[in-house]
């Protein structure tokens, strides 16, 4: 049961239809976390940088590799929503969730991901190392900031008990 009711379009107001307009012309549809964002239009903004962040990170790491990452921490802070949309991203590629053939790249970035939901504070030190092998530091500054506004995409749908969105159903683990 949803803790916040979704938005309506027709009952919202002109800044609220804007970014409801915005999201059906980007995507072809609005998703059930931003119309709940959308009660808050500085709130929706701030979760709608993870998109900034992502068009930054993908040259450097690529699609797959990115939605690896994200489906790691989404799996490791147990947000039924997140974990099942990067879900959904890895099945209609071809691969399956539960026995996925990595590279070198993607296991480092999911062993990442994994312990940033899951022990922040105890980042094994082969981790660091394996990073600093890879990217440099600006590119090391977007993946951990990616991964806290990934988080924080996590922790809003698990508190505010949005509803997973009715065409993410089949992919349900």
């Amino acid at each position: 049961m949803s803790y916040l009711p979704l938005t309506e379009y027709k009952s919202s107001g002109e800044e609220v239809r804007k970014e409801y307009d915005d999201q059906i012309k980007k995507n072809g549809r609005i998703t059930n976390m931003k119309r709940t964002l959308l009660h808050n239009v500085p709130a929706f903004r701030a979760y709608m940088e993870w998109y900034t962040l992502r068009d930054e990170i993908v040259p450097f790491i690529g699609e797959r590799a990115f939605s690896l990452f994200s489906y790691a921490i989404s799996t490791g802070s147990n947000c039924l929503i997140c974990s099942t949309f990067f879900r959904k991203i890895i099945i209609d590629s071809g691969d399956d969730p539960e026995n996925l053939s990595l590279n070198e790249t993607e296991k480092l970035l999911m062993d990442f991901g994994q312990v940033i939901s899951t022990d922040p504070h105890n980042i094994p030190e082969h981790i660091y190392k394996e990073l600093k092998n890879q990217f440099n530091s600006e590119q090391i500054v977007l993946l951990i900031a990616f991964a806290g506004i990934m988080y924080a995409t996590n922790l809003f749908n698990t508190v505010a008990q949005v509803p997973l969105d009715e065409e993410l159903y089949k992919y349900k683990k």
